[in-house]
């Protein structure tokens, strides 16, 4: 038995270095599953980047129109939409988009 392990020893080391060494590629902090697992909740933040950038430049644009130049039309919308304020003679109707419909 142990001339059979002597033999094939370097066999065996090697087995079990190759075994160790695909074990470390799949599995593991820095392995391939996690590589995807990473990839994936990369993608996932850039696409709410992208959200939230498009959400500043909005409300940068809305920003401007309240600054310095004062937009008088924009104003009327937003005390409109807010306080749900009309002129004298004016019908206002109000829709719920929530409204269960059965």
């Amino acid at each position: 038995m142990l001339t059979i392990i002597k033999k094939n020893l370097f066999n065996l080391c090697a087995s079990l270095i190759f075994i160790y060494f695909l074990f470390s590629l799949l599995s593991g902090e820095r392995g391939l599953i996690s590589l995807y697992e990473k990839d994936k909740i990369l993608k996932e933040l850039n696409i709410e980047n992208s959200e939230i950038v498009k959400k500043i430049e909005n409300l940068q644009v809305k920003n401007s129109l309240l600054k310095d130049n004062v937009d008088i039309d924009f104003v009327e919308i937003l005390i409109r939409d807010k306080f749900v304020f009309g002129k004298e003679g004016e019908t206002i109707y109000i829709i719920n988009n929530n409204e269960n419909k059965n």
